[in-house]
């Protein structure tokens, strides 16, 4: 019994080869994966990158502006928190702010109080219905943008009648202010809108799109004459860069988390997602109840049967079942052939002496083949198959 059930056998743990072959889609499709998304954050960041920003020199920058402005003896000062843009507010000063929308209701009241009074010049830019009538009380955004980018003044606005046919399309307006200046409109409502300060020199000017400030779009129309004469009425310009990270910054407010920050339209679209998985999950769902046993179609080979069982079992590194499945496999065809009952052939007691005496051999060796611990490995499994089979051959030995 010891020399058969000790051959050698062969390892069925799988090669190199093997699990690459196995694996080498799903490597393929992270690999795919990470260079795609890697392509798209440098085509993204390149595109991008410093937009409407007077120190960045690419497509979406606005250094070209500031330039031009810095050689008519304008300065631009970049500022990126509230507590500056406030502070910059000054009878002989353009402050401009890039993405109002961006500013909490707090910030905007705070910033209108601030240049209301200052007798400057306060240019925003693409201010939408979130901050235009806290920045510019009396002013509407029209939810519907212009469908035209580049239109004509037709105003008596001097600057914008120097300039003629501008890339102002974006964000349309309406005001109540009898005195303002409505210009470059579109379906007629107007895309720049000039209001005069209640008392002073002071005026606010309203800039339905930035394209007249990129450097890529400069070039193009009255752009360059229309900016320069927006921004250039002062010796100062003061460029406000808002950003998420200065909410806390206003008075009140606190901290901002990360749904403060998405607009919400992603709530009600992840919202939706979840609906729809819900109703596919039910959709693709068995009906519960209880099992209806089916005739199969075709007959199976048993050996089918005993190969397609034991690949799942080592799909699921299933050792300890599969070898409790061969151990007591072997224990209900064994117990018949030494005299004993099936219903005792799993009982230790009843089985090894019965063996012990019909074999001559060892105790304890059968009892760490018939009732051992699960093997550690696939070899180990397969070693335990082999010796199984050995010592049911040998009990069949007549």
């Amino acid at each position: 019994m010891t020399t058969e059930a000790t051959r050698p056998s062969t390892s069925a743990s799988p090669t190199a080869r093997q699990v690459w072959t196995r694996t080498r889609g799903v490597v393929l499709a992270l690999v795919l994966l990470t260079v795609a998304a890697v392509a798209i954050a440098v085509i993204r960041s390149d595109a991008r990158h410093g937009r409407l920003d007077p120190r960045s020199a690419d497509p979406y920058g606005s250094r070209a502006v500031a330039q031009l402005l810095a050689d008519r003896g304008v300065d631009t000062r970049v500022v990126t928190t509230l507590d500056e843009a406030a502070a910059a507010a000054a009878p002989d000063t353009t402050l401009l702010v890039a993405v109002p929308d961006l500013l909490t209701p707090s910030q905007q009241t705070r910033l209108h109080s601030a240049f209301i009074g200052s007798r400057g010049r306060t240019v925003l830019v693409s201010s939408g219905s979130a901050s235009v009538e806290r920045l510019a009380p009396g002013v509407t955004a029209d939810p519907a943008t212009s469908f035209d980018s580049t239109l004509s003044p037709d105003c008596d606005l001097p600057a914008a009648r120097r300039a003629g046919s501008a890339d102002t399309g974006g964000i349309r307006y309406s005001t109540t202010h009898l005195t303002a200046d409505e210009c470059y409109p579109s379906q007629r409502l107007s895309t720049l809108l000039r209001i005069p300060a209640p008392s002073g020199d002071g005026d606010t000017v309203l800039l339905g799109s930035p394209d007249i400030l990129l450097n890529d779009r400069l070039d193009e129309h009255g752009n360059a004459s229309l900016a320069l004469q927006l921004l250039g009425s002062r010796p100062h310009l003061v460029w406000y860069l808002p950003s998420p990270a200065d909410a806390p910054t206003a008075s009140g407010d606190g901290e901002r988390d990360l749904f403060d920050l998405l607009p919400s339209g992603w709530l009600w679209g992840t919202l939706q997602l979840f609906v729809a998985a819900a109703l596919a999950a039910l959709w693709r769902a068995r009906r519960l109840g209880p099992l209806v046993p089916e005739n199969l179609p075709v007959a199976i080979r048993a050996s089918e049967t005993v190969e397609g069982r034991a690949r799942l079992y080592r799909k699921a590194n299933a050792r300890d079942r599969a070898a409790a499945a061969l151990r007591s496999t072997t224990r209900t065809r064994l117990a018949p052939l030494v005299g004993i009952p099936v219903s005792q052939a799993h009982a230790p007691e009843a089985l090894l002496p019965a063996l012990s005496a019909r074999l001559h051999g060892d105790g304890q060796l059968l009892h760490a083949l018939l009732f051992g611990p699960p093997p550690g490995d696939d070899a180990a499994l397969i070693r335990l198959a082999d010796q199984l089979d050995a010592l049911e051959r040998e009990v069949r030995r007549p």
